[in-house]
């Protein structure tokens, strides 16, 4: 197993890995960003405000995209299963 290989899999795991961030926290931050806009231009200071639409928004999205992201996790496993005689070999 070569210092190539190894890395080319890590940068492999690592995109994977942001790519799953990015679908779930994205949309929070878009949520967030409409709620302080709202809060500034009505000058209401409520943290419970900004917190809960954010939660049910994150929690509607994993629920939503996680069957995508299971597949997405579950593939790169069984890419690296399958092709461990190949990697190390």
């Amino acid at each position: 197993m070569t210092a190539q290989l190894v890395l080319d899999l890590f940068g492999e795991a690592f995109y994977l890995i942001v790519l799953l961030v990015s679908v779930i926290v994205f949309p929070s931050l878009a949520v967030g960003l409409l709620i302080s806009t709202f809060q500034a231009a009505t000058q209401i200071n409520e943290q419970t405000l900004s917190f809960l639409p954010r939660l049910i928004i994150t929690l509607l999205v994993i629920m939503w995209a996680g069957p995508w992201i299971v597949t997405k996790i579950s593939d790169y496993f069984n890419y690296l299963f399958k092709n461990i005689p190949l990697l190390i070999g």
